[in-house]
């Protein structure tokens, strides 16, 4: 399929969310969709993550190429690739409708209409139509306006001269109609959102992607299309896994150092996954040649990653591996040292006699905090599902299937953006919080939230988050970090909306060795090398920092939505989430690693049958607050 080389701009990490492959983008009027990563150039700039390449089972990561500022016009064609969707468009004056075609396209030319003076802009159809195994395509709009033909001409007509009107004498859907312009037959959109309305006319799933072209062979899918807006939510649902850099801690012997050497090699990822190939020799000896090392060297380190991965695979749960590695970083700041991507120093509350009764009592609940001056995140976009989200477990059940962002050639390299930033890591004292998950209360309320969550559908991808039980700290902490995050909106410098979380709160298998986890880390990361301006680091040090948690334990008390929102026995999707709505916990989707799921403000503060693990500090406050009005 030729396609036009029309050129728009779209920043880097919106190639992964939310214009990633799969996602629907509107530009000026335009309707736009990602292909998949077969049209990325081979210039495409590699993104190093060994940790989280060894958890999504890949040998690298790619990034889209920056075009130079005002280069774009001069530039070949070296960015992700974007097909226009839907392909039925109609014109707002003559209501007539077209079906595009890339051999109409014309270079950085809006599709127009070329009956009405002026040439008015072609607008893109409202509806398409999705299924659950992640197909999409054009609603077929002939059969829609013959779907109730009256007479002979109108059951037989096959032409597709067709018109989208808008009717005064109604409103809503009922007003809009589309009429064949030949034979007059014609049907409104009223009840086009019905489940089975496309399958009671006879249609079925094409069982393609927009960016396949007349070749690529369809899949068989005996999916229900259904009929969807095409700026719905759940048009697009992308699968997303991020890790953070945690270099190799300081102190390696040699052996060690030059291990770290060898899998850092820019070819080491090509190397370790062609196996026994007769390239494998060409990449050894490079590699050895250029970080000094004997070949049987490299091939000793490689045969030891081939068992330790081996290993990994029957290990519980991936996710486990990589938050080990951030919680040692954090637990032990001076373990990584002199190093341009990982810059961690631990500070205090900066708590002292002056200070009153609730930040003392805060101050025994939380055991350290450090703040990052720098780190760097990579995420990755491992691929998407439509109608549903996906169900996480990888077979065909409840949700969504997903659709890989390269099915088709089976590439070993994923999409991936890298950012830098900046953040705040806090933890909790570790004997506290174990006696307070021991109470009675505590714990049945928590299962009420663990029974729920085990009748979702999400309960697999959400356990890879809290581990195999769901703790109370996780519920907590998890609650914490939301009305952190909109507290340093307020006090940093940034909007809700550009912070990001990361929980540190799982649950290990029975017989573990691992250690236990109990902290939050708020940071901040832009697609810039240079990182953010330090907003949320001095947020992060004294005095500033028992000021922020004290005013959000003290704003975490109170919902404009109270009492149905603090006295609620389930909200939001599958009942996940207990006293939390828009007005007081929940942030936007880019800002919560598990979907604003799992939240309860009583579980942080308190109520009369559940103490909170916050509550003497929230208690102290109020009282230092009443003592301080001056009553009449």
């Amino acid at each position: 399929m030729a396609v036009k080389d029309i050129r728009h701009k779209v920043r880097r990490a919106q190639t992964i969310v939310p214009f990633g492959v799969g996602g629907i983008i509107d530009i000026r009027g335009e309707s736009f969709v990602a292909a998949d990563t077969r049209g990325w150039a081979a210039s495409a700039e590699r993104v190093e993550s060994p940790r989280l390449a060894a958890k999504l089972g890949v040998a690298e990561f790619r990034s889209a190429p920056v075009i130079p500022s005002g280069k774009a016009a001069y530039a070949t064609r070296i960015g992700p690739s974007y097909v226009r969707f839907p392909k039925w468009l109609f014109c707002p004056q003559c209501r007539e409708m077209q079906l595009w075609g890339p051999d109409r396209e014309l270079r950085d030319k809006q599709p127009t209409c070329g009956r009405c003076p002026g040439k008015p802009q072609l607008a893109p159809m409202r509806f398409i139509q999705v299924c659950r195994a992640g197909h999409m395509a054009d609603i077929d709009w002939r059969r829609w306006a013959h779907s109730r033909s009256e007479g002979h001409d109108q059951r037989q007509c096959q032409v597709r001269r067709l018109r989208f009107v808008a009717t005064p004498e109604s409103s809503g859907l009922e007003a809009l109609r589309v009429v064949c312009a030949v034979c007059r037959a014609g049907r409104n959109l009223a009840g086009i959102s019905q489940k089975s309305i496309l399958k009671q006319m006879g249609l079925q799933c094409s069982g393609t992607h927009p960016w396949q072209s007349e070749t690529d062979e369809a899949d068989p899918c005996e999916e229900t299309p259904q009929a969807v807006q095409r700026g719905a939510s759940n048009v697009y649902f992308p699968i997303t896994h991020s890790a953070l850099d945690i270099p190799a801690p300081a102190g390696l012997s040699e052996d060690d150092e030059l291990t770290q050497r060898v899998v850092n090699h820019s070819m080491w990822p090509d190397y370790n996954s062609v196996g026994d190939s007769p390239i494998s020799d060409h990449f050894r000896a490079v590699i050895a040649i250029q970080c000094e090392v004997p070949e049987e060297f490299v091939e000793t380190v490689r045969r030891r990653h081939a068992d330790e991965a081996v290993s990994m695979s029957s290990a519980a749960d991936s996710d486990d591996d990589l938050s080990i590695a951030e919680w040692a970083a954090f637990s032990v700041p001076g373990s990584v040292v002199n190093s341009k991507t990982f810059s961690v120093r631990r500070t205090h509350l900066g708590v002292d006699h002056e200070h009153p009764e609730s930040a003392h009592d805060l101050a025994a609940l939380i055991s350290a905090v450090v703040v990052a001056d720098r780190v760097r995140e990579v995420r990755a976009l491992e691929g998407f599902s439509r109608y549903e989200p996906s169900s996480g477990d990888g077979e065909e059940g409840e949700g969504g299937r997903v659709v890989s962002v390269n099915s088709l050639t089976g590439a070993r390299w994923l999409p991936a953006i890298e950012t830098y930033g900046e953040g705040i890591f806090i933890a909790v004292d570790e004997e506290r919080v174990s006696a307070w998950e021991r109470l009675p209360s505590v714990r049945d309320w928590t299962r009420r939230i663990e029974r729920n969550l085990d009748a979702s559908f999400k309960a697999d991808r959400l356990r890879g988050k809290s581990g195999p039980d769901l703790l109370p700290r996780f519920v907590m902490l998890h609650t914490l970090a939301h009305h952190f995050i909109r507290q340093l909106s307020y006090e940093s410098g940034y909007n809700a909306a550009s912070l990001r979380e990361r929980v540190y709160a799982r649950s290990h298998a029975p017989g573990s060795e691992l250690p236990p986890q109990a902290g939050v880390f708020i940071y901040t990361a832009a697609g810039d090398a240079e990182g953010t301006l330090g907003g949320l680091v001095r947020q992060g040090q004294p005095p500033n920092l028992v000021e922020t948690v004290i005013r959000l334990l003290e704003s975490a008390q109170w919902c404009s939505q109270d009492p149905l929102c603090a006295d609620s026995t389930g909200r939001s999707l599958a009942n996940l989430n207990r006293a939390a709505c828009h007005a007081c916990t929940l942030l936007p989707e880019t800002c919560c690693e598990i979907d604003n799921s799992l939240l309860d403000r009583t579980l942080l503060i308190g109520d009369g049958e559940v103490p909170g693990f916050f509550r003497g500090v929230v208690q102290a406050a109020l009282e230092e607050s009443a003592g301080a009005v001056d009553l009449p």
